[in-house]
């Protein structure tokens, strides 16, 4: 086995209900943060951590997405024809990013599925897993995936990003329950279960899995027998649980602010972080900001 991380999946086939009506017709992955699809943050921070291939996963609704990340000769050439040459290389950029595909989820049936469809297209080969819901930034670091293949290529075994999260809101996430037999080593810690939205009481941690995964080919096997759970869908914290019972399985505590835009309220967050980190914009929500803080 190519025990090089070079492949990822972000799977994209949700129908981004919480942001109806703009999802009715868009997808929920093409929601710009500032200018650029939130998409577009992630394919970015997989192609900085060293991947060189992405697999998407879609629905039959998704078609912006393919467009957006193809060459586009049309605008191209009128651009051109304006002379917006900064603008041309900037579109030429996006389409020449990585080497995309698409695949499409037929069904609904939950992350787990969703992971299964990359089978052929990941092979015999560890791989990683993106979730187009969570931006992460670290500025003046590694990009978060970056940290997690680190993690992997130090123990040769598959590796979950997690973080802290508030107490009151462990049933939002998969929560891994780490080893009391081995201590941690950094940010690193081996893991002994995962239980995916567990009730306050019930939760084995406020270690939360938030969106980055690295996995060992195994999974599919795993994958490919196993139960719907909750919320009736086929989950990936599940797998990953039974994966533990075959090969050591670690949690990593990635640096960085994690941003959950697929929740409107973090979509919003992330909104005016960004503009406040763009030069052209930045005294203006300053500006703006500061003047909504009088009126409180």
């Amino acid at each position: 086995m190519d025990r090089k991380v070079r492949k990822a999946i972000i799977p994209a086939a949700g129908l981004g209900t919480r942001f109806l009506p703009a999802t009715k017709a868009l997808a929920k992955e093409m929601l710009p943060i500032v200018d650029t699809p939130t998409i577009q943050y992630i394919i970015e921070e997989a192609v900085a951590s060293g991947i060189e291939e992405i697999l998407i996963i879609t629905n039959s609704n998704k078609h912006s997405m393919e467009n957006h990340f193809d060459t586009s000769y049309e605008l191209e050439s009128r651009l051109a024809a304006s002379g917006k040459h900064d603008q041309v290389k900037q579109i030429r950029d996006i389409a020449n990013l990585a080497n995309i595909y698409y695949i499409r989820q037929k069904e609904p049936k939950g992350l787990g599925h969703a992971v299964l469809c990359a089978k052929s297209f990941i092979g015999d080969e560890p791989f990683a897993v993106l979730l187009g819901d969570d931006v992460v930034v670290n500025k003046g670091g590694e990009p978060s995936l970056k940290q997690l293949i680190s993690a992997f290529d130090k123990k040769s075994a598959s590796v979950v990003g997690v973080q802290t999260v508030q107490k009151e809101e462990v049933f939002k996430y998969g929560i891994v329950a780490p080893s009391a037999s081995h201590l941690p080593e950094g940010r690193l810690v081996k893991l002994t279960s995962m239980v995916e939205k567990p009730a306050v009481e019930e939760a084995p941690s406020q270690l939360a899995v938030l969106g980055r995964y690295i996995l060992t080919p195994e999974i599919f096997e795993l994958l490919e027998t196993q139960e719907t759970g909750a919320g009736g869908e086929i989950q990936l914290t599940d797998a990953i649980k039974r994966l533990m019972d075959m090969q050591a399985v670690y949690a990593y505590d990635f640096e960085g602010i994690r941003y959950d835009v697929g929740d409107k309220f973090g979509f919003i967050k992330a909104t005016i972080d960004f503009a406040l980190d763009r030069e052209e914009l930045k005294e203006k929500v300053e500006a703006y900001i500061k003047e909504l803080a009088k009126e409180v």
